[in-house]
């Protein structure tokens, strides 16, 4: 289990470099760099205590966005385009921080929530109501699974179509803490063989 340092600080914050980045990439829908307000949070646990698992979900005031990271102490090796930030841990050193989608570690613990059906692990932010995310099964989710997290999220989950094998489904408060939650597609499992009738 990775530990978990209370009171440890990012130099620089996620304020500083999280919203350039999404305003560089080709899902985000606004224009200029945005100003981003945390609606929920959550981890995975990474088995080896090796990687941190972080998700944040942001929204510039019109679209929510899913922002899953990856934590090391080392770069990642064929991954230097998917380098959010490399800040100084206050307790760990410099952190090289990746967007989730390249970090096979990442897509490993999706493929293990989907195939066991397991939920997030309990993360708390001030400010914000609890969020979380749970896998579901609908088919063989072998080793060569496609992952693909939703980038903007909506309300309500969508119709699967055939190659789908397994949907990740976060739930969020969008109005606060004090508000009510609401629920939506994070990441969608694909096939990537044929399509076998009956299965």
């Amino acid at each position: 289990m990775a530990r978990i340092h209370a009171g440890a600080t990012l130099t620089p914050g996620f304020r500083e470099f999280l919203a350039p980045w999404v305003a560089r990439q080709p899902w985000y829908r606004g224009a200029g760099v945005p100003v981003l307000a945390p609606v929920g949070f959550f981890r995975f646990e990474d088995p080896a205590g090796e990687v941190g698992l972080e998700t944040h979900l942001v929204t510039d005031g019109t679209d929510l966005y899913h922002v899953p990271m990856t934590y090391r102490g080392a770069p990642l090796a064929g991954a230097g385009h998917a380098v959010v930030a490399t800040p100084e841990h206050s307790v760990l050193g410099t952190r090289w921080i990746y967007d989730g989608e390249a970090d096979p570690v990442w897509r490993e613990r999706v493929l293990d929530l989907v195939r066991a059906g397991g939920a997030s692990d309990p993360a708390g932010r001030g400010g914000m109501g609890p969020a979380g995310a749970r896998g579901e099964r609908l088919g063989p989710v072998d080793e060569g699974a496609l992952v693909e997290p939703v980038r903007v999220p909506v309300v309500g989950t969508p119709e699967p179509g055939p190659d789908v094998v397994g949907l990740v489904v976060g739930t969020w408060h969008p109005g606060g803490p004090d508000a009510g939650a609401v629920g939506g597609c994070l990441a969608v499992v694909r096939r990537t063989g044929p399509v076998v009738p009956g299965t």
